[in-house]
């Protein structure tokens, strides 16, 4: 077992001063976000319902977010996730309406309700975009993964998972599925079905919390509860080897790892936890670049934009500590940070 780095002490709104706090965030927990693949659109679901898109804007490290457009998931139902195609024309969001649905950016549906595409016995926890063959993929805790042709409302395919599942992750033809009874579901989805590649046994001890793919489709990280990184490969790599790593810990404390981040240049991660803190990493390396001081509320996700140089995260109550904790009328908010060269490129080994 490594550690990366020890635990930082403060307690801010932002991770850095200059930080933009993006405007009209939402009235509950900021549940995911993601940025447009093919321009500087960033796109988050909240627990109060709402799809929401900003364009952001950045110049000599300045940031500047305007609000674009938004709709909803039925009733106010909370919105867990979102993606998008790899042309950035239509997002694609999963909540506790039980439904997959489709935005058009754009577009303003009846409403304001994002079309129901799909649907399943429980809440989707998680959706991804399968670019061969077009698929939108939506996991829930009604242990089935299911793959959806925009055109139609009834799945084009239905997988069983071993159990409720909690997050999965795309990246080219590699997805990973994590769900509860620590199971790992690998799937080479490159061609026109998936195919099982691998159903393996996490290498946390406690509750898987979020997967990311890395963006050369080699491996994936892993977070969990207990604030440890699993890092895995599914292809050899020469001298890598799969490892985990302590962080989000301070004292004798351990605080959940909520996301997962990797920035597409250098293949370096952000990670986030319930303990406030944003860590950036090099797995070749096994070094932590930059670590952070916690800000004063939990981060519950984040996400690089395309280009790299922009980072987004979320400062809203997680629910880690239960109802007790909540304070009624604590601010959600989303800020985005500019991330400079020398935070997130490999340092090389020490």
């Amino acid at each position: 077992m490594s550690a990366f780095g020890s635990a930082t002490t403060a307690g801010a709104n932002s991770i850095a001063p200059n930080d933009c706090n993006v405007p009209q965030a939402g009235g509950d927990g900021i549940s995911s976000m993601n940025w447009s693949p093919t321009a500087n659109f960033l796109v988050s679901t909240s627990w109060d319902g709402g799809v929401r898109c900003w364009e952001v804007q950045e110049q000599a490290g300045q940031i500047r977010a305007n609000p674009k457009a938004q709709v909803n998931h039925e009733s106010q139902s909370p919105a867990l996730d979102c993606c998008f195609t790899p042309d950035g024309s239509t997002v694609f969001s999963g909540g506790a309406d039980k439904a997959v649905r489709m935005w058009k950016l754009g577009e303003n549906p009846p409403n304001g309700v994002a079309q129901q595409i799909g649907v399943h016995d429980a809440p989707v926890k998680s959706v991804g975009f399968l670019p061969t063959s077009s698929l939108v993929v939506s996991g829930s805790w009604d242990r089935k993964l299911k793959f959806w042709d925009t055109r139609s409302n009834a799945p084009v395919g239905t997988l069983d998972m071993p159990d409720r599942v909690y997050d999965l992750d795309v990246r080219g033809s590699l997805m990973v599925v994590i769900t509860g009874s620590r199971r790992m579901m690998i799937y080479n989805v490159g061609g026109p079905q998936p195919v099982l590649v691998e159903n393996k046994e996490s290498p946390l001890k406690f509750q898987s919390r979020c997967v990311s793919c890395f963006p050369d489709q080699t491996g994936f990280a892993i977070g969990g509860i207990e604030g440890r990184v699993g890092i895995q490969y599914v292809q050899k790599v020469p001298n890598k080897d799969h490892f985990a790593f302590k962080c989000h810990r301070k004292d004798n404390n351990a605080y959940s790892v909520n996301g997962i981040a990797f920035q597409n240049q250098y293949g370096t991660f952000a990670t986030v936890g319930s303990d406030g803190v944003v860590n950036f990493w090099d797995k070749d390396n096994k070094q932590r670049l930059k670590g952070f001081n916690p800000i004063q509320r939990t981060i519950p996700c984040a996400a690089f934009n395309a280009q790299g140089n922009l980072f987004a995260y979320a400062s809203s109550y997680d629910w880690s500590k239960g109802s007790g904790f909540h304070v009624p009328g604590s601010p959600n908010e989303i800020y985005i940070h500019h991330t400079p060269e020398n935070e997130i490129k490999p340092k090389g080994k020490r």
